[in-house]
């Protein structure tokens, strides 16, 4: 840190949509139906949840609050294999192509990069494994004994709660805001972009692609999920 000032340029992304092409909750309801754990009525209530999401009309708090309940009581590590299971057969396939190669372009310069996501680790944790990528910020489930309680940690990381979580990451890393970049498909994320020099929409709802252009903020269109592999 030069003169008591950061020094270090961040690189922050948005997971759902923006890295991956399709949502990683739905990846798992999809998963959970096709095992025959929840029924098409379950499937399609949840998929009218998230698209309510896109369209910002979702309490998302309460939603990911019923949401985490029906972890209670299952082991964290049982919880991790699930997911990697899920990674490695469904999830690895959705990833842009295009999102690596900026991820790789920020890790060659040195930059912070981390992913910050409203999902949970479970998501967040096998995906920055295989970009390379050393840091996360997530919404965290409470954990004890190594169970899940069924409860999350507040606030969850989405909106202003993204920044909350964020900040410890900025402070530690010594990054500086006003060089460094977010890139995100969200209306929702629109006070992260504020924060940083280099907002960069990328893949926008409606409601965020309106705000790009009325603030002149970079759009960017990634249209080539990345095939199963190893990252370049």
């Amino acid at each position: 840190m030069a003169d008591g000032r950061p020094t270090r340029i961040g690189a922050f992304f948005d997971v759902d949509k923006t890295i991956l092409s399709e949502n990683s909750a739905t990846l798992y309801l999809k998963a959970l139906y096709r095992r025959g754990e929840i029924d098409w009525k379950d499937l399609i209530t949840n998929l009218g949840s998230y698209l309510r999401y896109r369209l910002n009309l979702l309490d998302l708090e309460r939603w990911i609050a019923n949401a985490v309940i029906h972890f209670k009581g299952r082991s964290v590590r049982s919880m991790e294999r699930e997911w990697e299971q899920l990674f490695e057969g469904y999830m690895q396939r959705t990833i842009y192509a295009e999102a690596v190669e900026l991820i790789d372009h920020h890790l060659k310069e040195k930059h912070v990069v981390a992913l910050v996501s409203g999902a949970t680790r479970l998501v967040t944790q096998p995906l920055a494994e295989y970009l390379g990528v050393e840091h996360s910020v997530y919404t965290q489930m409470e954990v004890k004994d190594g169970i899940f309680t069924g409860r999350v940690v507040q606030p969850i990381c989405f909106g202003e709660g993204k920044i909350y979580w964020l900040q410890q990451l900025i402070e530690r890393e010594e990054v500086d805001l006003a060089r460094s970049y977010f890139y995100t498909d969200s209306i929702t994320d629109v006070p992260l972009l504020d924060l940083v020099g280099h907002p960069v929409v990328v893949n926008p709802d409606a409601l965020l692609y309106r705000q790009a252009r009325r603030r002149r903020w970079p759009v960017r269109y990634f249209r080539a999920p990345r095939s199963a592999g190893t990252p370049a």
